[in-house]
């Protein structure tokens, strides 16, 4: 059963799975004999039953293995009673999922086979990424117990498989309607507080802006030219229709030269609404007409259509741009500060000066600080909450110049402690979650035979 501390920091219900981390920290097999770093008693059995859970059985070394992972990953063991606990806490917990398993299998709930498949794959190309040659991938796979990488895989499918068994069983039992939430009070919410805020992780740095995005625009000579220059590409067109993949990979302006233009299948919405509504009008094999985007002007051509998409290809053309339309840009943005600094509304400015083709959302709510781009984190260096930022550049790569954000401070949270009134309907959430799992469980304990063997402070484990 998950503790609090669990919930709080999004821990799984179980233990997690073994993996190679690195050619330091290999895989973790179940122990044959005593693994590095565990305490294994003296005269204690290489291996014995640590619980039987209806006609399953929990091994000692699954136990071990599972403390091991568990420490591995950080869970602290200072001494000899942060052992016992922590193996008398993995035990509990392998128990409580085999319960989930074992009704899951009477629910008849199927996880899915190639999902599941997925994930191991993504996970072993993870882990095989960290080694520099086959070799040492190899030679740490031997290291932790496995004969070979199929064996890995196996045990990895089956610890995905049994996770994926209890977070679908639990979701179909809330479905059905027969998990109900569980009240919690306000004094046991502030209890639950009050006991883990030290164990709480620290809350990061957030903060929240609202932004005008100032693209940098061509000059209408640099307008012109791009015209001229996708009208003569059209007319040849005209003459040679079949060589639209050799012209666009020749001439287009964007990362689909190489392609020949090929955009791949779309459905509506996805591209800016004048490209969107001639694509969808165009019969396969007719080349468009040249339209003007945001983007620069374009020549398309529909390949294929099916239900709700097409398959096309296009020709763009940018428009090129040079550090005096910069300049113009920010000249531009530098105004835009000053009307909104003297009262001007930003409903107002960014309805008329926001770049929306860019993708760049007008308003970031609660941001973590620290993963904004840098620009933007150097120029929140010292600012409050309301101050509006002067201009800065943010590089615009597929235009090769930079586009200027101004924007204002609308949240701003500093690093610290959580309180009461940030984590109290997470906690209330939380609380009542765990203890409809704990109804759960012990429902389920009452309908299946339990009996644990093991007593990790006795060191013994029960015939």
């Amino acid at each position: 059963m998950p503790r609090l501390l669990s919930l709080l920091t999004g821990a799984a219900i179980i233990a997690a799975p073994l993996s190679v981390t690195s050619a330091q920290d290999a895989p973790k097999p179940a122990p044959k004999a005593a693994a590095v770093d565990t305490v294994q008693p003296k005269g204690l059995p290489v291996d014995g039953i640590a619980a039987v859970v209806g006609d399953q059985v929990v091994l000692v070394s699954e136990v071990l293995a599972a403390v091991n992972s568990a420490r591995s990953a950080g869970a602290k063991v200072t001494s000899a009673q942060d052992l016992v606990k922590l193996e008398v806490e993995i035990l509990q917990q392998l128990v409580e999922a085999e319960l989930l398993v074992q009704k899951a299998k009477e629910l008849k709930v199927e996880p899915n086979e190639a999902e599941l498949q997925r994930s191991v794959d993504d996970n072993e190309k993870q882990i095989r990424s960290q080694f520099k040659t086959e070799a040492e991938f190899k030679a740490a796979l031997k290291d932790a117990g496995f004969g070979t990488i199929d064996e890995w895989r196996k045990l990895q499918s089956d610890q995905l498989k049994r996770r994926n068994l209890q977070q679908e069983v639990v979701g179909k039992l809330k479905r059905d309607g027969k998990m109900t939430a569980i009240n919690v009070s306000e004094a046991e919410i502030n209890e639950a507080f009050e006991s883990n805020r030290e164990k709480l992780p620290r809350k990061a740095a957030r903060v929240g802006l609202r932004q005008v995005v100032i693209a940098t625009k061509p000059s209408e000579e640099s307008k012109k030219k791009a015209r001229a220059k996708i009208d003569s590409l059209r007319a040849e067109l005209d003459t040679h229709p079949e060589d639209f993949e050799n012209i666009a990979k020749k001439e287009s302006m964007d990362g689909t030269k190489e392609l020949g233009g090929d955009l791949g299948w779309n459905r509506r919405g996805r591209m800016v609404p004048e490209f969107d509504r001639m694509m969808f009008a165009l019969n396969p094999g007719i080349i468009s007409p040249v339209i003007e985007t945001a983007f620069g002007y374009h020549i398309i051509r529909v390949d294929r259509v099916q239900p709700a998409e097409v398959k096309a290809r296009h020709i763009l053309i940018r428009p090129t741009v040079d550090t005096a339309d910069e300049r113009r840009a920010k000249a531009l943005a530098d105004s835009i500060a000053t009307i909104w600094r003297a009262g001007g509304s930003f409903d107002s400015l960014s309805v008329k000066f926001h770049d929306d083709a860019g993708g760049e959302d007008k308003s970031i709510p609660e941001y973590p600080r620290s993963e904004l781009p840098e620009p933007y984190r150097n120029a929140l260096e010292g600012k409050q909450l309301g101050d509006i930022i002067d201009p800065f550049p943010m590089p615009d790569p597929s235009a090769g110049v930079s586009k200027f954000i101004v924007a204002q401070v609308t949240f701003l949270d500093e690093a610290g402690e959580y309180t009461l009134k940030e984590v109290r309907e997470r906690l209330r959430s939380q609380l009542s979650e765990e203890r409809s799992m704990r109804r759960l469980i012990d429902s389920l304990k009452k309908q299946t035979y339990v009996s644990v063997r093991y007593d990790p402070s006795k060191q013994t484990v029960t015939p």
